[in-house]
């Protein structure tokens, strides 16, 4: 038993895409910088988390096309300024759209930093920061 399930809120998101090994060519080196790992790894899915599959992306059970959805985004903690940096120059490295760099946005809290991307599929991600020296 993963003894830290009882502590979360969501099991588990999932993202759909049109193209898996794309998606894993450009999620695999993304969520490294935040300490995430690849943990499932299948034929019509792939899975990161950090011991535990959290955050899917996968081909559609209904075999229809992928789309996102507007409204709905994906965020991922990071543990420094820096790992939200790198997050988001690995992303638009590897093809995301810029979808708000990383800083700080006093709107959201004085301790948030973070940024925002749009990966391959047109699904919106972000990577964020909590100072806590800044609450």
């Amino acid at each position: 038993m993963i003894e830290h399930r009882n502590l979360r809120s969501i099991c588990h998101a999932s993202i759909g895409t049109n193209n898996l090994n794309r998606a894993k060519a450009f999620y695999q080196p993304v969520l490294i910088t935040l300490d995430i790992e690849l943990v499932c790894d299948y034929e019509h899915a792939i899975a990161f988390g950090k011991g535990y599959p959290e955050f899917w992306v996968q081909k559609p059970f209904d075999q229809q096309t992928a789309s996102p959805g507007n409204g709905v985004h994906f965020g991922f903690v990071a543990t420094s300024i820096a790992q939200v940096d790198k997050f988001f120059t690995t992303a638009i490295s590897l093809g995301a759209k810029d979808n708000g760099k990383p800083g700080p946005r006093p709107e959201y809290g004085e301790p948030y930093y973070g940024c925002f991307v749009i990966d391959l599929d047109g699904n919106k991600i972000e990577a964020s920061y909590w100072n806590p020296e800044k609450n």
